[in-house]
């Protein structure tokens, strides 16, 4: 009998070492996962996986002949803008990804400035501007990347469509061939955070913001958990047929007026009131939430807060600002019963 201790010791010796490593094992494996989680590169307008690179705002067309527009699925924020006869244009932002071509380009406006400053020094690409609007450009805090300093190479034009809406940029060979391209920040955080659905909107199948000659309309997509995009009642898409949508669509109400500019027809060209305060809303998960902006200055970034004064959170995604002096209008769902979500 004494003969069998040692063998069962030694065994059971085995055993206990073997699990004692496969143990151990597992919380280094444990270990080893949160640790690369941890060390994936968030980019901090999305709040998604990706870089943080050089921001890159592109000035782009959208008329009707415009359409489909290159490159705008890509970008990590979309600000819609008005501009002369009503109609509106989009300044989209670019940092964790550039796309080959984006496009089309269009010409930069007094708006763009004031937009552009709360990110920092921008490294604007656009296809060119008045005369009296370029000291403007150039005493602002942005790299002036511009169709007028650089080759056909990088602003090229498209065969196949017509001007003024022909022109697309290669935003890669732009940032190789264009020295002011050097003095671009990095992307930096902006004034919004990202968190769950704070429960206190309300759910909604739509929403259509009007300008005096353009219409967007934003439909929820439960399948695709986003806000699919149409403008002037058609989906808006890429040239592929993919349409635009975001699980973030914010209409921030802001003043609208004259400025000291206008374009070669008479037009006077309007400037958005991006610095002070005001209301907006954040739609979300299928929900409009009422919100309150505040910008304190051109430099500081725009704060979103809900009705108690606490931050607003934000979907993890693109996000979409639509720039607006009017209030939206929503197609309520049925279950919807004019009280706050449930």
């Amino acid at each position: 009998m004494s003969g069998l201790v040692s063998p069962l010791r030694h065994l059971l010796t085995r055993y206990l070492v073997l699990s004692l490593l496969l143990l151990s094992g597992c919380s280094a494996i444990e270990e080893a996962v949160d640790s690369a989680t941890k060390q994936v590169e968030q980019n901090v307008l999305t709040g998604l996986p990706g870089s943080n690179r050089q921001i890159l705002a592109v000035k782009i067309d959208d008329t009707n002949p415009a359409q489909p527009q290159v490159g705008v699925e890509s970008a990590d924020v979309v600000y819609i803008e008005q501009v002369e006869a009503g109609l509106t244009r989009l300044l989209a932002l670019y940092s964790s990804q550039y796309p080959i071509r984006i496009g089309p380009v269009r010409s930069a406006r007094i708006s763009d400035i004031d937009i552009l400053a709360e990110y920092g020094r921008v490294g604007l690409i656009f296809s060119g501007a008045q005369s009296r609007l370029y000291p403007f450009i150039d005493a602002a805090n942005i790299a002036n990347l511009g169709a007028q300093r650089n080759p056909a190479t990088v602003y090229v034009r498209d065969p196949l469509r017509n001007a003024p809406t022909n022109m697309f940029v290669y935003p890669e060979k732009l940032l190789e061939v264009d020295k002011n391209a050097e003095s671009i920040d990095l992307v930096k955080k902006p004034g919004w955070e990202f968190g769950d659905n704070p429960g206190t909107g309300i759910e909604i199948e739509s929403a259509t913001v009007r300008w005096p000659n353009a219409t967007y309309r934003v439909d929820w997509s439960r399948d695709e958990d986003r806000w699919l995009i149409y403008f002037n009642g058609k989906p808006k898409t890429n040239p592929d047929g993919y349409q635009f949508g975001s699980p973030n669509f914010v209409i921030q109400v802001v003043p609208i007026v004259p400025s000291d500019f206008g374009d070669r027809y008479g037009g006077v060209t309007p400037k958005s009131e991006v610095v002070g305060s005001g209301k907006g809303y954040l739609l979300r998960d299928g929900f409009a939430i009422e919100v309150k902006w505040q910008r304190d200055s051109l430099e500081a970034p725009t704060r979103w807060q809900l009705a108690d004064g606490s931050s607003a959170p934000f979907e993890r995604g693109q996000i979409w600002i639509a720039l607006t002096a009017t209030e939206p209008s929503f197609e309520f769902t049925e279950a919807t019963a004019g009280g706050e979500q449930k």
